[in-house]
């Protein structure tokens, strides 16, 4: 008999996580503070906002890594297209949060 519990297991904890990094990912691009033009009175909100992205960011790319590490055991079931997908979705996600990190530092903070 096989125990096949902890396999399941990481995968519905990594599917999980790379949700919430997804969700995570895509609130911070709502926020998002592009445009110089900001309402009279709204100027003191803005950098809320910029934190906020920053540690969206930082927590989005914390999110991926451990989804990556749990859906992708040292066994895992053959599934190419799945983990083709999974694979392109984390290297979005990390590859977005990463721009995110430096967009804010150059053009915002800077």
């Amino acid at each position: 008999m096989r125990n096949r519990g902890i396999g399941r297991g990481r995968m519905f904890m990594g599917g999980l996580l790379l949700l919430a990094a997804i969700l995570t990912w895509g609130i911070g691009l709502m926020m998002s503070p592009h445009g110089a033009t900001v309402a009279k009175g709204t100027q003191h909100v803005r950098s809320v906002i910029v934190t906020y992205m920053l540690k969206d960011a930082v927590g989005t790319l914390i999110l991926c890594a451990i989804s990556a590490w749990l859906l992708f055991p040292s066994r895992r079931p053959k599934w190419p297209a799945r983990d083709w997908t999974l694979i392109a979705v984390l290297v979005f996600l990390a590859g977005s949060s990463v721009y995110t990190l430096i967009w804010l530092q150059t053009s915002v903070l800077g």
